[in-house]
């Protein structure tokens, strides 16, 4: 994996994500194995807060100015919401 990849994979962790969730139940019909049902739902894996940390790490936040800071913390803040609202 690339560095770009790697830091994309964090971020999605960190701000969480859905998924599918995909069980399939198997059965033997004349010695075969044969599929008797599917099943997939929609999961939704919640934010990270080691992958959050790693994220701010990696990007200095003494780089920014206060206003910016303020800035990033409300979006931080706002998009928790909206996660722990779905």
């Amino acid at each position: 994996m690339q560095s770009r990849e790697v830091t994309e994979a964090i971020r999605r962790r960190a701000l969480g994500y859905e998924t599918d969730e995909v069980v399939e139940e198997y059965g033997f019909s004349e010695g075969e194995a044969v599929l008797v049902r599917r099943k997939v739902t929609k999961k939704a894996v919640p934010p990270d807060i080691q992958a959050a940390k790693m994220l701010l790490e990696e990007e200095p936040l003494g780089a920014l100015s206060d206003e910016q800071l303020k800035e990033e913390k409300a979006r931080l803040l706002k998009q928790l919401r909206e996660e722990e609202e779905r």
